[in-house]
């Protein structure tokens, strides 16, 4: 299958690197010390590389995590903001309004950025564990405002989520800067000092920053940064790949299951604070599952795992309408209902949650890596409105159709993902380009 897309660089098997994560703290360790250029290596006994590495995940995991508490404050707090509204003047609806706004722009910013940032500044052999321990942090954000939301106000939980904002503002500071950004505007000292500073002092980084600024340099002279090269022929693949996984991703149901959980679980019957609670407790083992076999056994193989993990937790909840609908197992309809959710969210937080922002900031070459990731970010808002906005009215319509269609969607996405989106696990972000440039040359 993979042959006769002409995808066979990018799927060539690898040896899976010796990485394990830690299930407490999320913390990374390998065996495996290979720098991301073939020929660079990174001493385990240098423990500044992980230092550096780690910091600069931390930092960019803030951001995921607020958004995570973003996500949810829009499910939880519903009841209790409507409540609230009817003693307010018209001023703070618009305080409302504002903030809320400015959180959907910064956390749109940072959640390419910082995948993007993490995909160039990590070795080839540690980036999707780095990656999707970071990506994981939005399923963190969203588990613990499904639990503390329970319990406390909305607006304490708003509060609460501008810690990890400031602490993203402070760790700005510590982390460097990408060293393959800097060899794109020409700052040669500055890039072999951060690629230095990253892969330890001791560490040889002659290989890597050779194939790295060969690597920019042939591209800028071939190409200039104007917004319409993305369109260009020899970046079709990886557009459609990235285009079409923010698709998949935000028209999944996401965005229904998230604002309007706890109207899922009154109507089926099911208490929300319990929902809320057992969604929150079964996405952290999913989370942890997820980050440590990326780099094992690729990113195709979870994604196709998690597509199919949400097909069945949309017909489980559509199931479990339907029976409610014709009168039919009324012990059991609540049950299925409960089943489906957690089996929808579980099954997105083991892929479909991180792995398509990983992708995307892996497949794109750095002279359009910024309106790529631009565009994708668009689309994958815009499908994550069309979800919200639609979900009420096609509640209404038919509350099991509802989430049969999304079943749809989601099993179309299982066959998007197995006709083109390619492997990229073991692969430094050069060879990964040149592959698929190479593919419609």
């Amino acid at each position: 299958m993979e042959e006769e897309l002409g995808m066979k660089p990018l799927l060539v098997k690898q040896e899976p690197d010796n990485i394990s994560i830690s299930n407490h703290h999320g913390g990374i360790d390998s065996d495996s010390s290979s720098g991301a250029g073939a020929g660079a290596t990174v001493r385990p006994s240098d423990s500044r590389v992980t230092v550096i590495l780690v910091i600069s995940t931390f930092v960019a995991a803030c951001s995921g995590f607020t958004g995570g508490c973003t996500l949810v404050y829009s499910s939880l707090a519903e009841s209790g903001i409507i409540a609230d509204l009817g003693l307010t003047v018209a001023e703070g609806v618009l305080l409302l309004d504002f903030g809320r706004l400015s959180l959907g722009f910064g956390f749109g910013l940072t959640c390419y950025v910082g995948p993007m940032y993490l995909a160039e500044i990590t070795p080839k052999n540690l980036r999707g564990g780095f990656m999707s321990v970071a990506q994981s942090m939005i399923c963190y954000g969203v588990s613990l405002s499904l639990i503390i939301g329970s319990f406390i106000s909305w607006r304490t939980l708003a509060i609460i989520g501008s810690i990890p904002c400031l602490l993203l503002l402070l760790g700005v500071f510590l982390i460097p800067e990408s060293p393959r950004w800097l060899a794109k505007i020409g700052k040669e000292r500055e890039f072999e000092a951060a690629l230095q500073r990253l892969r330890g002092e001791n560490a040889d980084i002659s290989q890597e920053a050779y194939d790295i600024k060969d690597y920019t340099e042939n591209l800028q002279k071939n190409s200039d940064d104007k917004i319409l090269n993305l369109f260009q022929q020899k970046y079709v693949h990886s557009l459609i790949v990235g285009v079409g996984l923010m698709v998949v991703q935000g028209l999944g149901g996401l965005s229904g299951f998230s604002f309007y959980m706890s109207e899922i679980f009154d109507s089926a019957g099911i208490s929300s604070s319990l929902g809320f609670i057992l969604v929150a407790i079964l996405q952290i083992p999913a989370i942890v599952l997820g980050a440590a076999l990326i780099d094992k056994c690729g990113r195709r193989t979870l994604l196709m795992a998690s597509a199919i993990g949400e097909c069945l937790g949309c017909l489980l909840t559509g199931l479990s309408y339907l029976l409610q609908d014709h009168n039919l197992w009324k012990e059991v309809s609540p049950i299925l209902a409960l089943l489906g959710v957690l089996v929808y969210l579980a099954s997105y937080s083991f892929g479909m949650g991180g792995i398509p922002w990983i992708i995307i900031s892996e497949i794109f070459p750095i002279n359009v890596k910024g309106s790529a990731g631009t565009l994708c970010n668009l689309v994958s808002w815009i499908c994550s409105w069309i979800v919200s906005y639609t979900f009420n009215f096609l509640f209404e319509w038919s509350s099991a159709g509802t989430f049969f269609i999304y079943a749809s969607i989601c099993g179309l996405s299982v066959l998007f993902i197995a006709k083109l989106v390619p492997e990229t696990k073991g692969r430094t972000l050069e060879e990964i380009h040149a592959s698929l440039t190479h593919i419609l040359q």
